[in-house]
């Protein structure tokens, strides 16, 4: 495993323009106020274990990397586990009731909520960024510019109402904060379609707490294409702390295509709009032996015979940009945990001026595999995340 370090706000030191040499499945440490350290070695003796016990609230990829782990046994229900690869569910109901000893770790922090909800990430981000204009200027602070003009509703409709009619003829898109694989979201560009929120002044302070909480953007209408179809960059991080900021980041990912060729005049289509594997494999032209995807280096090809070298150095390290500044926007909101480490996976887009955009951030990235591509990249990640995790250690 290859690594390299630097610091968060000098991250190009260690972009993803210079992964392309690394060896695959490799893992980059983003580690403040280290220049150089050593590279990642993976321990092969047990230093103080015979056995490492694990739980898994999941049946797909995961369980296969943690089943095929040297002196790794899994425990079922109640029995005492060393690391717990759960979801946010287990995370809600039993992280404030349960006894850790040191070395025990779970795969997610108590309040990651705040940078993968999308209400609260933009929250986080918005707030992050007046302050960065606030104390080191407006130039700082025009780095953060990667995410669309974004209202929660219903809480900010009548703030969203006044954008909409100085943008006559845009389209937005409506996403509900906390639901994933593209459930419940669509476009719109009549306010009719959302009157549900324009009642909200007239509810009950009861009815207003069961409404459900969605976000606003503006559409990104000019995509990057790619044989006339849309795609987003599906990138990860791995974050051990917040406190010092020590964050990982993945050499390998993707690219996420659309079934259909984009067009804005059917924004009905979500075959067309949302690249999300979950909808994608529904459609009928849908190859589940190529799943809809490229890997990164692939894109990263294409994109270098098409623009260059010194074109495509500068967009990635633009992305390593935003991979570090969402981090640096809940650092002082997140609980850090000594027995907490993330596995997050990035959505970004591309547009047509080569400009990226970040649509979200997921606590619990997919690891079901679209295709036998796709297995052997994830069983490589989760690999690696649990070498840098070391139990053994």
């Amino acid at each position: 495993m290859a690594t390299a370090t630097a610091t968060a706000s000098d991250l190009a030191t260690a972009s993803t323009s210079d992964l392309a040499t690394a060896t695959a499945s490799s893992w980059f440490l983003v580690t403040p106020g280290h220049k150089c350290a050593k590279g990642y070695q993976k321990k092969t003796k047990w230093e103080e274990r015979t056995c490492i016990r694990y739980k898994c609230g999941f049946l797909n990829t995961i369980q296969d990397v943690l089943g095929k782990r040297p002196g790794w046994i899994e425990v079922k229900d109640e029995g005492e586990w060393d690391l717990n690869w759960c979801d946010a569910a287990w995370l809600r109901q039993n992280f404030d009731h349960s006894y850790m000893e040191d070395h025990v770790r779970i795969s997610h922090f108590r309040n990651h909520s705040e940078l993968t909800r999308k209400n609260f990430m933009v929250k986080n981000l918005k707030r992050y960024q007046k302050t960065l204009e606030r104390e080191e200027g407006r130039e700082e602070a025009a780095k953060c510019d990667f995410f669309p003009r974004t209202f929660e509703l219903p809480s900010e409709y009548p703030l969203f109402v006044e954008e909409f009619k100085r943008s006559t003829g845009s389209t937005w898109i409506m996403k509900p904060v906390a639901r994933s694989q593209g459930k419940g979201i669509f476009l719109f560009r009549k306010l009719k379609d959302i009157m549900d929120w324009k009642k909200y002044g007239t509810r009950t302070e009861e009815q207003k707490n069961e409404v459900e909480s969605y976000v606003v953007q503006r559409y990104i209408e000019n995509p990057y294409l790619l044989a006339g179809k849309k795609f987003d960059l599906r990138v990860y991080v791995m974050v051990t702390s917040y406190i010092p900021l020590k964050a990982w980041l993945y050499r390998d990912g993707f690219a996420r295509f659309s079934s259909t060729r984009f067009s804005l005049s059917s924004i009905d289509d979500p075959y067309v709009h949302l690249t999300n594997v979950a909808v994608q494999k529904t459609a009928p032209d849908y190859d589940p032996e190529k799943g809809n995807k490229w890997p990164m280096q692939q894109l990263r090809r294409y994109l270098t015979a098409k623009h260059g070298r010194e074109t495509v150095e500068t967009l990635f390290k633009e992305m390593d940009n935003i991979l570090v500044r969402c981090l640096q926007s809940v650092q002082n909101v997140i609980i850090n945990d000594k027995h907490c480490f993330e596995l997050y996976g990035y959505d970004i887009l591309l547009d047509d001026s080569l400009k990226l955009w970040l649509i979200e951030v997921n606590a619990s990235p997919s690891l079901a595999a679209s295709s036998q591509q796709d297995y052997d990249m994830k069983f490589g990640l989760l690999e690696d995340t649990l070498h840098i995790v070391d139990m053994e250690g």
